[in-house]
């Protein structure tokens, strides 16, 4: 609140100091369904713990770095890298709240405990012939690690959903917008465990 000639002024909200927490306005990965576990392969838990550390000890400092010197040359708001940095603390500050949750609710489960199996569990390969003939693969893993380009789906999607318990040779019922598709179970994998 300022004052004007000894009355009260409200000040725009553009004159007054950033809060100290944004909202999230960045892309979200799907919430963890309620009573659900956040289930992960230990590689995406790697992958995961790997990220948070660079943001931690090798990201957020170098940006830490350049919004400290930025800040140094003067007036702030029409410096680019002062308010490119400040923004970009947000987002790394963000990103670590969030990896730093996932990994607390995490529930590593390692495929290699299935090798030899031939029913669907999490972590498992599954090749599958659809009604067109078409085969496809999948890799059956966790929410936070799961990557179309590398035939990985979530462990929540309708096609995992569809293929969890089965068995190779199943025929299963895929549930797809406007349809429903029957799906054959042709091969099931898992990674050979690790020599001790």
């Amino acid at each position: 609140m300022g004052w004007l000639m000894g009355e009260p002024v409200s000040m725009n909200k553009a004159f007054t100091k950033e809060p100290a927490e944004d909202a999230d306005d960045g892309p979200q990965l799907p919430p963890i369904p309620a009573g659900s576990k956040n289930y992960m392969t230990p590689q995406g838990y790697a992958h995961m713990r790997g990220e948070l550390l660079d943001l931690i000890d090798n990201e957020r400092p170098k940006i830490v770095e350049i919004v400290h010197w930025a800040a140094s040359n003067g007036d702030r708001s029409e410096n680019g890298d002062y308010l490119y940095g400040k923004k970009r603390l947000r987002e790394i500050d963000r990103r670590i709240r969030f990896l730093t949750h996932r990994m607390e609710m995490a529930e590593i489960v390692n495929p290699s405990v299935h090798f030899g199996s031939d029913q669907i569990f999490f972590g498992a390969t599954v090749t599958y012939v659809d009604e067109a003939h078409l085969e496809r693969t999948v890799t059956i893993t966790g929410i936070d690690e799961a990557d179309s380009l590398r035939g990985e789906v979530s462990w929540v999607s309708p096609i995992a959903r569809t293929l969890l318990k089965a068995r190779q040779g199943d025929s299963l019922k895929l549930v797809v917008p406007g349809a429903v598709q029957e799906i054959e179970v042709l091969d099931v994998r898992y990674p050979a465990p690790a020599a001790n």
